[in-house]
């Protein structure tokens, strides 16, 4: 598999995480009789404690399942936060990719999911070999099919590991751009 693919299967699986977290973007009020004045722009206005969840594809296999110690949702400014985010992206497949970071923003509407410290995808082929992508902090755009960070970025593949500072990677176009301080240690098979 080629580098590009699995960055675009990584990519993927981030996408999901926010799809995930839109899924509990409902409503309190239906939970509550307290009215809307009554509760301050400011608070959090719904919370879930060890959140789960499971999709599946059309055809019935499973997509994904991801999991939160805590997710927040902030009346405010329509974010939503999540607590150790756990995704296991399958899309079909029985080697999923795993994605994990210690936090997570999701913005309204989906549109950008920003993960937050020790961001780590990872994912082991058919013949065991993995790929582990770190990172302290990257910004996907599922409805763009980009994801970018400033961040040092680290990727450790079976023929070697590549490092940089900052990524930039196109989902549509299966590119990824290091920008800058782009170093590589590959071993020849």
């Amino acid at each position: 598999m080629t580098n590009k693919l699995r960055l675009r299967f990584i990519l993927a699986s981030l996408a999901v995480l926010l799809a995930a977290a839109g899924y509990w973007n409902i409503r309190p009020e239906s939970f509550t009789s307290q009215s809307a004045s009554e509760i301050s722009n400011n608070d959090i206005d719904f919370y879930v404690i060890d959140a789960k969840s499971t999709q599946f594809q059309a055809d019935g296999k499973l997509a994904n399942t991801m999991t939160s110690d805590k997710l927040e949702h902030l009346k405010s400014t329509d974010i939503t936060l999540l607590s150790n985010p756990d995704l296991l992206l399958y899309r079909g497949t029985e080697l999923p990719w795993h994605v994990q970071s210690l936090r997570a923003e999701v913005a309204p509407e989906g549109t950008q999911v920003e993960l937050i410290d020790s961001v780590r995808v990872a994912r082991t082929d058919a013949k065991g070999r993995p790929t582990i992508l770190t990172t302290s902090r990257l910004t996907v755009f599922p409805d763009k099919d980009y994801a970018q960070t400033e961040q040092a970025v680290r990727i450790e593949a079976a023929n070697g590991v590549t490092t940089a500072q900052g990524m930039k990677t196109y989902l549509n176009d299966g590119r990824m751009l290091l920008l800058s301080n782009v170093r590589g240690l590959h071993a020849v098979d």
